[in-house]
């Protein structure tokens, strides 16, 4: 894939990443825990992955996180999500880079989701300076895994429909992930 090709493809899902972020604030989630949100911008993240492969990913996620933090996050919603969005990424990649005939896009997403709140808990804890805060990681486990098969299954269609009809943004080393 060419450099503006793929820059172009890494802004589309950048601004995709953001608007479904935006949106999901919008969303009243009054059975979730509180903090917890369903991740949709992981589905593009998700797609990301699979498609331009995890060194593009985390620039396009790193974007989305400081543009939404901008649009409603603030710098305590930057910080968790960064410290989240990164842990998740790392852990995503390397199960990717060692298990890639093995994992499933929802595997994958289980994996993101899970370690996306570890990271959250322990950012959240360092920042008060409160251990007793790391107490609320069952429950919000619990939750993300529930979320990440949720966007582990949206993430499979969506990457079928994208390599059925836009072949030419695939990353051939990353084709054995369903």
């Amino acid at each position: 894939m060419g450099r503006t090709r793929r820059l172009a493809l890494m802004s589309v899902f950048t601004a995709i990443a953001l608007v479904l972020n935006i949106f999901e604030n919008f969303i009243p989630m009054p059975f979730l825990t509180p903090g917890a949100k369903i991740g949709l911008a992981n589905i593009v993240t998700m797609i990301a992955l699979v498609t331009v492969g995890s060194r593009d990913t985390v620039t396009i996620l790193i974007a989305r996180i400081l543009l939404g933090s901008i649009y409603g996050g603030g710098l305590s919603g930057f910080l968790y999500s960064f410290a989240g969005g990164m842990f998740s990424w790392l852990m995503m990649s390397i199960l990717i880079w060692l298990f890639r005939e093995h994992i499933s896009m929802v595997g994958v997403s289980v994996t993101g989701a899970f370690f996306h709140s570890l990271g959250q808990v322990v950012m959240a804890a360092w920042i008060v300076q409160n251990i007793r805060l790391l107490a609320y990681l069952p429950v919000l486990l619990a939750v993300s895994v529930g979320a990440g098969i949720f966007v582990g299954f949206i993430s499979k269609f969506a990457v079928r429909y994208v390599r059925k009809h836009y072949g030419h943004f695939q990353n051939p080393d990353l084709l054995v992930i369903q």
